[in-house]
């Protein structure tokens, strides 16, 4: 006698999901090794090749486990409404810009369930869409909430002194609307040297989250190394590469840019390339032994 197929509905596919990620967070990792000796870490020279090879590794865990893009998927377009409304209110209207710049500082800490993923791939083990969720399980995971509370830190100085350059400037009082801050900031010079001075310093910002977490947070779910021995990688390996570092920083600003909008749809995409091609890149430039 033949059975009847049943098919599952969106609310069962959802429901699986939930109890895989929970049952995920209670399975040890499958490769994770006993502490021994703390490793030794090398830097390695990186070219240009070796970014585009990355990217090109990155797109390929992309195409194969599309499903992550529904994890990050989740996060920016409710991110771009944010925005939407504080613009819509005025009294924060200064502050989107900042705000939506902001979320390159905070991206790598996004991005950890995507390294997860390109780890697993690149160790064959298989992989499902709840092993995003397996960073609660990585050795340096401790070391990884105590960088992850750095770049939030840095997040909220940022925008403590976006606002001051804006009381600075077109402040204290909000804009009247958006059509009066925009011509405001584009047609005034107290909107240019906003625009300049912000530059300036959200330049700064970008840089220090930059060179402090390019490549500490995939090492840190890799081995346990500590925050400190973590930051002082990330940073060597940029100084000791910094044309290609230079030209790596533009490709996630040129990709944040584009996948900016319209209301952050974009980053769907570009944020799980980033997140995959920042652990080939890692793998690229960091030997651990």
């Amino acid at each position: 006698m033949a059975t009847q197929q049943h098919s599952r509905n969106p609310f069962e596919m959802g429901v699986e999901q939930l109890v895989d990620v929970f049952q995920s967070l209670g399975r040890p990792r499958a490769d994770r090794r006993e502490a021994t000796a703390p490793p030794v870490l090398e830097i390695r020279r990186i070219e240009a090749r070796d970014l585009w090879e990355a990217l090109r590794r990155g797109l390929g865990d992309l195409g194969a486990y599309r499903s992550d893009i529904l994890f990050v998927g989740l996060i920016y377009p409710v991110a771009g409404l944010v925005l939407a409304r504080a613009a819509y209110g005025h009294d924060l209207l200064p502050m989107v810009f900042p705000l939506a710049s902001g979320f390159a500082i905070i991206g790598p800490v996004a991005a950890m369930g995507l390294y997860e993923i390109s780890r697993r791939r690149e160790a064959g083990l298989p992989v499902r869409w709840s092993d995003a969720f397996g960073i609660v399980r990585s050795p340096g995971f401790g070391a990884v909430v105590r960088l992850s509370l750095i770049l939030v830190g840095l997040f909220l100085l940022w925008l403590a002194a976006a606002y001051q350059i804006y009381i600075s400037t077109l402040g204290p009082e909000p804009p009247a609307s958006v059509a009066a801050f925009t011509h405001d900031v584009l047609y005034t010079p107290a909107g240019w040297a906003m625009i300049a001075i912000g530059m300036g310093v959200g330049f700064l910002f970008a840089l220090a989250a930059f060179m402090i977490s390019v490549v500490s947070f995939p090492l840190l779910l890799d081995h346990d190394v500590g925050v400190r021995a973590a930051i002082r990688t990330s940073v060597r390996m940029v100084a000791a590469n910094p044309w290609p570092m230079a030209l790596w920083g533009l490709v996630i600003v040129g990709g944040l840019l584009l996948g900016s909008a319209p209301a952050l749809v974009g980053l769907i995409l570009v944020v799980p390339l980033l997140g995959h091609a920042t652990w080939h890149l890692y793998r690229r430039s960091v030997s651990v032994s």
